[in-house]
């Protein structure tokens, strides 16, 4: 391969690219991403940015003195991918020829219907995201938080440290349930009452009211919460819609293998786009992890660098972590299709818990609240497990 685009520059492109030149990659390397900004972590914009305790230049990726040699093409978005002509056609018209494609363009989150153009009404994805709110919040006032994902409950979390008056709002009747299932997922969610944030489960939202900026969200039940500040955490979708036509399969995401190979030769799938092959499940998922994004990009890129001739690997089981009222909280494995979860040192009532979910007897997963040394534990013993 004389040439490699990256399409995406955050953090699962940069892996990517820094897997091709550690596995030996001397190529012309591109890396394309929609943001003007050079790759940064976004964990923290949900927390330590969002409270002002982290600035932009403690964001960054890159160390100082790293140099991949390749070419940054910031600030420009990927439009379609020309299979045919082994070329990614860019926004501004121009297009780069590439014989092998890394396709890391993430995910992007979700909106509300009928909030564009009001004023006050935040998504968190981004930098610029963060940015704007974080300026929002800094004025104070009373902030409703739509959805009781991970994102949403670290919103909050932020938000009641800054003195805010927080509302968050959640359709299913036990927020966190996808991930953590409903026993442990009302566990971790009980920490929004334990520090007075009012949390309103089991009912949809309606739409939102104000003429130019938002002064409530109204519920399906007739009830409206006043609100200076709305924050839609409702999940993500996969940017793939510029590789519609490609012949490439789509699937909730880019359908690719363990390996991230996908349905073209000289294309594979990295990070929240991916929808990898779990080989313990039997079944395709696409996981939205920091973790997933730093590691499996160097099973991609050897499968990539040798044309699909290797041995695909079982990796390891998803891994995530969030801080919540200063609770430390992690999670590795999956919850689905457990039979049942035990609490095998704290308490749940504390929020200080080590809970291990288990299939026919058989370790699947573990959570941890504030019980990092027993959790690390268990996490390798998955690990171990699932090799």
């Amino acid at each position: 391969m004389r040439t490699v685009a990256v399409v995406g520059a955050s953090l699962a492109g940069l892996s990517a690219a820094r897997s091709l030149r550690k596995q030996g990659y001397d190529g012309r390397l591109v890396v394309i991403g929609d943001e003007l900004h050079r790759p940064y972590d976004r964990p923290p914009l949900s927390k330590e940015f969002l409270a002002g305790t982290f600035g932009e230049a403690e964001l960054a990726l890159e160390t100082d003195d790293e140099d991949l040699q390749a070419e940054w093409l910031l600030g420009v978005r990927a439009t379609r991918l020309e299979y045919a002509q082994r070329a990614v056609r860019l926004a501004d018209g121009r297009e780069v020829p590439a014989d092998g494609v890394v396709i890391a363009t993430g995910a992007a989150a979700r909106t509300l219907p009928g909030s564009e153009g009001l004023a006050g009404v935040h998504t968190l994805r981004t930098l610029d995201d963060a940015r704007a709110l974080r300026d929002e919040l800094a004025r104070g006032g009373r902030l409703v938080v739509i959805g009781g994902g991970f994102i949403g409950a670290e919103v909050a979390s932020t938000a009641y440290a800054l003195g805010l008056e927080v509302t968050v709002v959640e359709a299913a009747p036990t927020p966190l349930a996808g991930p953590l299932g409903e026993t442990m997922g009302a566990v971790v969610s009980a920490l929004h009452a334990d520090h007075g944030v009012r949390l309103l489960c089991g009912v949809g939202v309606k739409g939102l009211s104000g003429e130019t900026r938002v002064d409530a969200v109204l519920l399906e039940d007739g009830r409206s919460i006043p609100a200076d500040i709305v924050v839609v955490g409702v999940g993500a979708r996969p940017c793939v819609e510029w590789l519609e036509g490609s012949g490439l399969v789509l699937d909730n995401g880019v359908k690719c293998g363990a390996d991230g190979r996908t349905s073209l030769a000289g294309v594979v799938a990295v990070g929240d786009c991916a929808n990898w092959y779990d080989p313990r499940a039997g079944l395709h998922r696409r996981v939205e992890h920091w973790t997933g994004a730093r590691e499996r990009p160097d099973a991609a890129v050897a499968t990539l660098l040798a044309g699909g001739a290797v041995e695909p690997g079982v990796p390891r089981p998803p891994y995530f972590w969030s801080d919540q009222y200063g609770v430390k909280i992690q999670f590795a494995g999956h919850a689905a299709g457990a039979d049942s979860v035990t609490i095998e040192a704290g308490a749940a009532d504390e929020r200080d818990v080590l809970a291990v979910y288990r299939r026919a007897g058989d370790p699947v997963a573990v959570l941890g609240m504030n019980q990092p040394r027993l959790f690390m534990r268990w996490r390798k013993q998955l690990a171990a497990t699932a090799s």
